[in-house]
């Protein structure tokens, strides 16, 4: 069953009417004509609206619980996928799911977080907020990724790295900090995609690569707008205040230099048709790893630093 968000309601109500008309017509009434123009209203509505959304409603795009997750992505792009467990060091984090598979019959080190589709999955995934051994994990594949020559993917949808009190004890920013500098010394080309919320170093440590991209609707940001809220106004109900004011949008990252290029989603948002934004998705990667390829490693290595230093001196 699809579900709204609260700015979409004129939407929903213009679905529900074609509902009660589409029950009549098969019941037996005539009123076809009437069905089509109300499904030209809807999606013109539904288009309209989606063309100039906020910053803020962005943000509730990008949370949306039907929006494809990482196991989704997975099923759609990579076969023969492996998951691995483990960072040898404390125990397994199921946030951050990493493993190897095959990309269009390349085999490929791939990680990201996942939300989790349900009340299980969500609590048994952290609602993909990942625990130091999660990047510890992920360094873990990432130095058998640069051993074998293996691209690595990276898909990231996050509210952030775990704030509890364990995992700070166990060295969250120690933790970040060494996947952040472990995407930085690879050899081996590597992509990024944000595919919801790209939330504070719990992304970052993850999306430092060659190439980033994000979906039309996702976000990227240092700290959650009820974050920023709370810090600055002390009042954490000034959420979409913040969110708008912030430049978290992927066209905001995209004019700043931040990621590379944007991915269109389908009208509406990934949410409404995943495997058309899966299939985009899955050639966006293939073109950016068909950019990198025929580079030795010290280039791969070289542009990926040059394109981070490039960020803070054009902003400068």
């Amino acid at each position: 069953m699809r579900s709204y968000l609260d700015f979409e309601k004129p939407v929903a109500e213009l679905d529900s009417k074609l509902d009660e008309l589409r029950t009549l017509a098969a019941s037996g009434s005539d009123i076809g004509e009437e069905i089509g123009r109300i499904e030209d209203k809807a999606a013109q509505a539904l288009a309209d609206l989606y063309a100039n959304l906020t910053p803020w409603q962005k943000t509730l795009v990008a949370r949306h619980p039907q929006r494809p997750h990482f196991n989704d992505f997975i099923k759609g792009l990579i076969t023969e996928f492996t998951p691995l467990a483990g960072d040898r060091k404390f125990g397994e984090d199921e946030a951050l799911v990493a493993g190897f598979g095959r990309f269009r019959g390349e085999a490929i080190c791939v990680m990201g977080q996942e939300k989790g589709d349900s009340t299980e999955s969500r609590i048994k995934h952290n609602f993909g907020m990942a625990r130091p051994e999660g990047y510890r994990k992920c360094v873990r594949l990432m130095e058998m990724a640069e051993r074998f020559g293996l691209p690595v993917l990276s898909l990231a949808d996050s509210a952030g790295a775990y704030p509890g009190i364990g995992a700070e004890e166990r060295g969250q920013a120690e933790a970040i900090a060494r996947s952040t500098d472990a995407c930085m010394a690879l050899t081996v080309p590597n992509i990024a995609i944000i595919t919801g919320e790209g939330m504070s170093g719990g992304a970052i440590a993850i999306t430092t690569a060659n190439r980033v991209l994000m979906l039309e609707h996702a976000i990227y940001s240092v700290i959650s707008p009820e974050a920023a809220s709370s810090i600055l106004w002390r009042d954490g109900s000034k959420a979409q205040e913040a969110a708008n004011n912030m430049k978290i949008t992927a066209q905001d990252m995209l004019r700043f230099g931040v990621i590379d290029s944007i991915l269109k989603e389908p009208v509406g948002g990934a949410h409404r048709d995943p495997a058309a934004m899966i299939a985009t998705t899955g050639d966006a990667i293939a073109m950016a790893f068909d950019e990198l390829r025929g580079l030795d490693g010290d280039a791969i290595r070289k542009q990926r630093r040059q394109k981070f230093l490039d960020i803070g001196r054009k902003l400068g």
